[in-house]
């Protein structure tokens, strides 16, 4: 397998914003995701915004890490539930990109997440995994788990993408 591992600060080392979609269509998922844990690409704003960070990629699986913030509570004293779901969402989805050839790309059509555990300022770094389970030429779908340090299930889900050309 094609895996890389990486701190949290050589993601952001070419600083926030988006891989203009001229230089993204000519790139394997695979390599784009390579290049932005080797900070040769900006980082997602979104995860500036959220805080959170690839941390690892190979081919069919990545994954991101977070600490929960007081930043991101709700009003009954717990970290949004919208939280795991974006992180959910997201290494699901970018778990898909990674088997796709140059020029195509996807977009979530439907998410389901189940919630199993509260995450509180209090629970420490926690890691978002996703795996693909099926990629076709028109649907994929994946399937992603949020643990905590020692391995405890806080949340997991599946997802549906569509499969286009770019």
């Amino acid at each position: 397998m094609h895996s890389i591992v990486t701190t949290e600060t050589s993601m952001a080392d070419a600083g926030y914003g988006v891989v203009p979609i001229e230089q993204a269509r000519t790139m394997d998922g695979l390599t784009l995701f390579k290049g932005l844990l080797e900070g040769k690409f900006p980082a997602p704003p979104i995860s500036k915004a959220l805080g959170f960070n690839v941390s690892e990629v190979e081919l069919g699986r990545v994954a991101f890490h977070y600490t929960p913030v007081f930043d991101h509570y709700n009003p009954l004293g717990t970290v949004h539930g919208g939280i795991a779901a974006t992180l959910l969402d997201s290494v699901m989805g970018c778990c898909i990109h990674t088997t796709l050839k140059a020029g195509i790309g996807y977009t979530t059509v439907e998410i389901k997440v189940n919630y199993v555990r509260a995450m509180t300022d209090k629970t420490g770094p926690v890691k978002a995994e996703g795996k693909v389970i099926n990629v076709g030429s028109r649907i994929a779908t994946s399937e992603g788990r949020l643990t905590d340090a020692s391995g405890k299930l806080l949340a997991h889900g599946t997802t549906t993408c569509l499969i286009f050309p770019i």
